[in-house]
């Protein structure tokens, strides 16, 4: 039996790097799992059963749940995303900070941890040896899907779109979106026509100053910004469908899901030159700047959105990689936990 922990994502309404994991592995295994959630789940299970999870977890969350992982009662697997909360305490939600390091503390409990990147197995085995953990888990990366929004993929980009930019991603410091906005109003006050659309739910604790940010652009470049409070799949693929480029300028990531799915749909993305990253540009179809090169930005988005050779090739390098499908990502997992 495979229980699939579904205790906050089986009711979050919003779309996060999590939630998509959770809600594609959930879509891709459906019948072999049993959806469970913590605390309502009676736990009748046997030692052979796998207890799976890509949720985040404490104790102090979930009563009896630290007790229950040294008990042992079956075999446990669960999905790491990132260490950012304890890198970057400053810009992620207090709530988060509290809970990260027992967070990582507990996953040592686990018999398999299956880690988004490179990048973040190694933090996890690092923290463990700063804490003096010593772990029972086997930790191993997974390469997530790049079909999130379950689109086919392009057989090649003939003829380069509009001047359209998209950015992905929360309205957050940690996303950094402001240094593309500094990016935009450098372009456009130099005359670049071209229209940025930026997509994701403003962050509560973090997202308003970056909201005020984007209204101020709207008035003073109308029809050059275009702001979504979050889109469904549906509009994102349109948007992916029409966008000439992507802008990722992040600062921390765990994987970085809204650079693979642009990679699907064939559109060259701009992004942060990151460790975690370049697991995925350094094959073809990106363009990474050090991280706030503001002029190297400005370059890069310019020659994209008007070299239509400089487009192409980069399109014909996303278009002719291979790419992981959550097909691929939840067989190469059903494999162990079976």
């Amino acid at each position: 039996m495979l229980y699939f922990d579904l205790t906050k994502t089986g009711s979050a309404r919003h779309r996060s790097g999590l939630t998509r994991v959770s809600s594609r592995l959930r879509d891709e295994w459906g019948s072999v799992l049993t959806p469970v959630v913590w605390p309502k789940w009676d736990r009748a299970v046997k030692a052979t059963d796998w207890f799976f999870t890509s949720e985040l977890f404490s104790d102090a969350e979930r009563h009896g749940w630290a007790e229950w992982l040294r008990t042992r009662a079956c075999r446990r697997a669960a999905v790491f995303h990132d260490a950012i909360p304890l890198k970057f305490p400053h810009i992620t939600w207090p709530q988060s900070v509290g809970r990260h390091a027992s967070y990582m503390k507990e996953l040592a409990l686990f018999d398999r941890v299956f880690a988004v990147s490179e990048t973040s197995r190694l933090e996890l085995l690092e923290f463990w040896r700063w804490q003096g953990v010593k772990p029972l888990a086997e930790v191993s990366t997974i390469a997530l899907g790049a079909d999130g929004l379950r689109q086919s993929r392009p057989l090649r980009r003939l003829d380069a779109p509009g001047a359209h930019a998209l950015a992905v991603g929360i309205l957050e410091p940690r996303k950094n979106q402001t240094h593309v906005l500094d990016v935009a109003e450098d372009l456009w006050t130099q005359g670049l026509a071209f229209t940025l659309h930026v997509v994701g739910r403003v962050n509560p604790h973090f997202g308003r100053p970056l909201a005020a940010r984007i209204r101020a652009l709207r008035r003073r470049f109308p029809g050059r910004l275009e702001f979504y409070d979050g889109a469904g799949d549906a509009v994102l693929a349109k948007l992916y469908a029409r966008a000439r480029v992507t802008v990722f300028p992040t600062l921390a990531e765990g994987c970085g899901l809204p650079l693979l799915e642009s990679l699907w749909f064939g559109v060259p993305c701009l992004c942060n030159d990151l460790p975690v990253l370049r697991e995925n540009t350094e094959a073809g179809g990106c363009l990474a700047i050090p991280v706030a090169d503001r002029a190297g930005w400005a370059e890069g988005l310019r020659r994209i959105l008007t070299d239509d050779t400089a487009w192409q090739a980069l399109a014909d390098e996303a278009v002719g990689r291979r790419l992981p499908t959550w097909s691929e990502t939840a067989a190469s997992l059903r494999a162990v936990c079976d």
